[in-house]
């Protein structure tokens, strides 16, 4: 067994111990840990910074992180897609005896679906709205965290997501900068229709 497997199956030991001890904790992290809660208050933030904002040079400055955002989510969905063509890791729960706070689920447990995704948008906010986009990244770690404590990935494969997403955010912003004025043009398109 190599170091870092070593490494990922002690951590998740190690989490995993205090499930069931604590019914407070267990409760807290079976809400972060669920597949509505964290994703849920990230799509709404990016439906309150797309409405909020009136200053026209910061609904501007939002307007691109909220499309920074959803594309850097789609292509860090895609990124993960092709790499789970080509590679499967089983989840820490087949491998070592854990208590689980989620459903089992059965695809690859490598790169970390949630963290890719959720990391892209909360660092394609970040990068124009820092504010607004630490708040988004702490609840992303949390999110990503929450399913190592849970038993469903190992921390490498989250740490995996996560660099995926960051990525993926970072060149896309070069990307819709390489593709102006489709950028502004989409951006004046929901204005024209109320959507901004």
């Amino acid at each position: 067994m190599d170091a870092l497997k070593e490494a990922d199956i002690e951590i998740v030991l190690w989490l995993n111990q205090w499930v069931g001890k604590y019914g407070p904790l267990d409760q807290l992290f079976e809400l972060l840990v669920s597949d509505y809660f964290i994703p849920v208050l990230l799509a709404l933030s990016l439906l309150w910074l797309w409405f909020s904002v009136r200053d026209p040079e910061s609904r501007q400055a939002s307007h691109r992180a909220v499309l920074t955002a959803i594309v850097a989510l789609g292509f860090a969905n895609l990124a993960v897609l092709l790499i789970n063509d080509h590679y499967f890791r089983a989840r820490p729960f087949t491998e070592a005896d854990l208590n689980l706070l989620f459903y089992r689920p059965t695809d690859s447990s490598f790169p970390a679906n949630p963290a890719a995704l959720s990391f892209a948008l909360a660092f394609g906010v970040w990068q124009s709205r820092s504010a607004v986009g630490a708040v988004l990244l702490v609840m992303a770690a949390l999110w990503s965290l929450s399913r190592v404590y849970a038993g469903v990935f190992y921390l490498s494969d989250v740490a995996a997501g996560a660099a995926i997403g960051v990525t993926i955010a970072y060149t896309m912003k070069f990307f819709l900068r390489w593709l102006e004025p489709l950028p502004t043009l989409v951006i004046r398109i929901g204005r024209a229709m109320h959507l901004a």
